[in-house]
């Protein structure tokens, strides 16, 4: 059964990809769409509420400063209202929040958040107000969302456009967004949601009675308004400790089937709105299909590597796969489905325990990860990180025959090749300093309360490469509430989103201003097989390149030596 979950939620992903990529091409090439009629007008008060001036475009610079701008000022803003949450009206009662909001904590919190990282080192349940979870991470979350999807529309318009000087307007493309995506298609999911049994309520907790005897406390809250938005605005962070494994936030199978498609569709869908825009359809489809291949390959090994009954459990007669750390009402195969999916985009939507997972299966999550957002990814960000694998590979083609590297007949100069260089290292550059500094000081190897050795070695990597991929997701054997913690992942956090934006919006600015030079006999397609093989070459390279040795340390060398997964 789990094998035809699993081709049925491909088929929709690729399937849906071609209808939702050209409505997001009409939505930000400001054609005619059905929503026009209502939005429309309340677009045009909210120009005229903000002062902006919609016909006037961005250079590179300007566009990129809006954004930097708007995310600090986000950053900031989160940051002074977690710090007051004492202060604020409503519940949950006080006795409830056990975990205290630290400085550092709410650093963590707003720079997580306002990054679309949504990293979590708390409790959502036993930290924060119902008014922090809403008017705080709810509204980030559509707002840095939204943020991420206009850099990566931005950088598609590079390649679309011809001996030009901007990239459109940032609060445009903000406003658009907002209101023709990421707006209706949370309200419709949230209605979605609180039929399936999730709360939206601002009720008091709850005490109940176990069948033990035992007194239990049960969460309430806006749970359903948060929910849909974190998967769909690549956030993912959960109301609850235990995110979407919390039978409040994903109660079924198909809340959890829905969460996973909201993840993975509007990604999925900006290829074909890629080669709308740049008029070559078929280079769209290629991209598609590398991240298919991609993500095929990641789930049919996580599942391989789940499927047996760990070597722990086999004298106790246990059935059924490696279920240790995950809900039974999904099982093995909507468990691993959901780990492949959020690990492979910016949505760290966990509902399984990934410290639970066999060594094979964790190193597929990190790959993913590690690999930065290429199949699928973030909203906007996860198709920029391919384009560029992708020039890595029009470079080492154009360097193979002998002839200057083209894209789309827009030339790869020395400035451009330097701006996609640093686009790769910049993850090694971060990740790997940070979880040395993590390994070498007694700050960081007191995070690991729980495993020593590869697998501890894996935690504290799996960690950094999450909160530099945007992700959020945690493997939850690593205590990461700390001032050692809560600091070094802010900085990963706020690397991981800063500097890739501003790279591709600066890369895209000199791929604008390029004229499009025509295809020759010597031209190398970039919409055939041929090109899709050495774009995906090029991603597997450069990633065994930066990150083999740190795996061989962790995953592989756990995988290697059964029996010893546990110290």
């Amino acid at each position: 059964m789990r094998w035809l979950e699993y081709a049925v939620f491909v088929g929709l992903v690729v399937g849906l990809a071609r209808p939702v990529g050209l409505y997001l091409a009409c939505v930000f090439e400001r054609e005619k769409t059905f929503l026009d009629p209502v939005l429309r007008p309340v677009e045009t008060l909210l120009y005229r509420l903000l002062r902006v001036h919609p016909e006037q475009e961005m250079t590179a610079p300007v566009y990129l400063i809006c954004f930097l701008i708007f995310t600090i000022l986000g950053m900031a803003l989160l940051f002074l209202l977690l710090l007051c949450q004492q202060s604020l009206p409503g519940g949950p009662d006080s006795r409830y929040l056990t975990t205290p909001l630290s400085a550092d904590l709410a650093i963590n919190t707003a720079v997580s958040f306002s990054t679309t990282t949504t990293w979590q080192a708390y409790g959502g349940e036993s930290t924060l107000r119902y008014l922090s979870q809403l008017v705080g991470l709810t509204a980030q979350s559509f707002l840095a969302g939204a943020a991420g999807l206009a850099i990566g529309i931005a950088f598609l318009r590079g390649f679309a456009r011809e001996k030009a000087a901007t990239l459109g307007n940032f609060w445009v493309d903000l406003v658009r967004g907002l209101l023709w995506i990421l707006l209706p298609l949370s309200l419709l999911g949230g209605i979605v949601l609180v039929w399936q049994g999730v709360p939206m309520n601002l009720s008091p907790y709850v005490e109940a009675r176990t069948l033990e005897g035992e007194t239990q406390t049960i969460a309430q809250g806006l749970v359903a308004a948060l929910e849909f938005i974190k998967n769909l605005g690549s956030n993912g962070g959960g109301f609850f400790n235990a995110n979407a494994a919390h039978p409040y936030a994903n109660p079924t199978p198909l809340t959890n089937f829905l969460a996973l498609l909201a993840i993975a569709v509007l990604p999925a869908a900006l290829p074909i709105t890629f080669g709308q825009m740049v008029g070559r359809p078929r280079a769209g489809w290629t991209l598609l299909a590398v991240m298919v291949v991609l993500f095929v390959a990641g789930l049919i090994v996580c599942d391989i590597a789940e499927r047996p009954v760990p070597v722990e459990l086999a004298d106790l007669s246990v059935a059924g796969g490696n279920l240790e750390g995950k809900e039974m009402r999904f099982g093995i195969g909507g468990s691993v489905l959901a780990a492949v999916v959020t690990s492979n985009g910016a949505t760290g939507s966990y509902n399984s325990m990934h410290d639970s997972y066999q060594p094979l299966g964790v190193l597929v999550l990190l790959v993913n990860m590690l690999l930065g957002e290429v199949v699928f990814g973030g909203l906007g960000t996860g198709l920029a990180s391919l384009i560029m694998i992708a020039l890595v590979g029009s470079f080492m083609g154009g360097l193979m025959v002998g002839r200057t590297p083209e894209y789309l007949g827009k030339t790869i100069t020395a400035a451009e090749a330097k701006l996609i260089a640093l686009y790769a290292l910049i993850t090694p550059l971060v990740v790997l300093p940070l979880t040395s500094w993590a390994l070498v000081t007694e700050s960081g190897r007191a995070g690991l309360t729980t495993n020593g050795g590869a697998r501890g070695f894996t935690e504290i990597l799996f960690a950094y490469a999450s909160c530099m991929a945007n992700n959020g997701q945690t493997m939850a054997g690593l205590n990461a509430n700390s001032s050692f913690y809560n600091l070094t992942t802010a900085v990963a956090m706020l690397a991981g989103r800063l500097a890739p934006a501003a790279l591709a919006i600066l890369l895209a600015g000199r791929i604008a201003a390029q004229g499009r030079k025509p295809s020759t006999i010597g031209t190398l397609p970039c919409d055939t097989a041929t090109f899709a093989v050495l774009t995906l070459g090029a991603a597997l390279l450069l990633g065994a390149l930066c990150f083999l040795p740190a795996l061989a340390l962790g995953p592989v060398a756990e995988q290697l030596q059964p029996g010893t997964r546990f110290d």
